[in-house]
């Protein structure tokens, strides 16, 4: 399996911008800390994307769907995942605005190359349960490791999105990962309705989320609950929200 997997330098790039903001938030500077900050969570989230579709992919491979090598999608490449404006640029410009961060891209599975049903929903519950991941080794390395003030907000408010993207991405919502771990399961017809909602379903949700805001506390509440499970500190988040959008 180790041979399959070709590490691309973009992705190691991701990393190392990551690594560099964490440098930085470990200074006396409050400059070079709000910078470390926008390095930790800008890096870290592109990052993310990267390891998300590459878990849809290799749950994939080891399912069956070999052909997901010959893509590309066991690179950690970012180029290969969709359309880089819609799966990279697009998600760090919500997250920079403050904004929900978007799923990002997608990897196109052969779902006839999978063996069966459950291994169908493996692969779509592979990209979210990689977020929640990401979101518990950050909160228990904020947890466990003494660090300044400074690195330890980056590091929530970067796990906080993860708990996010996890949460909005299990929604089974057409479209979504949560979605796609039941759609094998369905009958023809509940499939076929699905199909036909997959382009505008997260969408709407996107506007209801924006736009109702009972909908959006809801979404949020949800969130910070499950923040608080995989041991999250909520004022460190919060903290690390406010050096990230220094402008406002």
């Amino acid at each position: 399996m180790s041979s399959s997997v070709r590490i691309s330098p973009l992705f190691l790039g991701l990393v190392g911008a990551t690594a560099l903001g964490g440098v930085l938030a470990c200074t006396s500077s409050h400059a070079a800390q709000i910078g470390g900050v926008v390095l930790i969570v800008l890096g870290g989230w592109a990052t993310s994307l990267c390891l998300h579709e590459f878990g849809h992919a290799i749950t994939a491979y080891r399912g069956g769907d070999r052909a997901v090598r010959a893509k590309g999608y066991l690179s950690l490449d970012p180029r290969h995942y969709t359309d880089p404006v819609l799966s990279i640029v697009l998600p760090l410009i919500f997250v920079a605005i403050g904004g929900i961060p978007l799923p990002g891209g997608a990897v196109w599975i052969n779902h006839h190359a999978l063996r069966d049903r459950r291994v169908e929903s493996m692969v779509s519950l592979a990209g979210p349960g990689t977020n929640l991941v990401l979101g518990l080794l950050l909160t228990g390395a904020v947890a466990t490791a003494p660090m300044p003030v400074a690195l330890a907000a980056g590091l929530s408010y970067l796990a906080f999105l993860q708990v996010i993207a996890f949460v909005l991405n299990i929604l089974p919502i057409p479209g979504l990962d949560g979605y796609g771990a039941l759609e094998p399961w369905l009958s023809g017809p509940a499939r076929e309705f699905g199909e036909k909602a997959r382009p505008w379903a997260p969408l709407v949700l996107f506007l209801l989320l924006l736009g109702v805001p009972v909908v959006g506390t809801v979404f949020f509440r949800l969130a910070f609950l499950v923040y608080g499970l995989v041991g999250g500190d909520p004022m460190l988040a919060m903290t690390g929200s406010a050096l990230f959008r220094f402008w406002e």
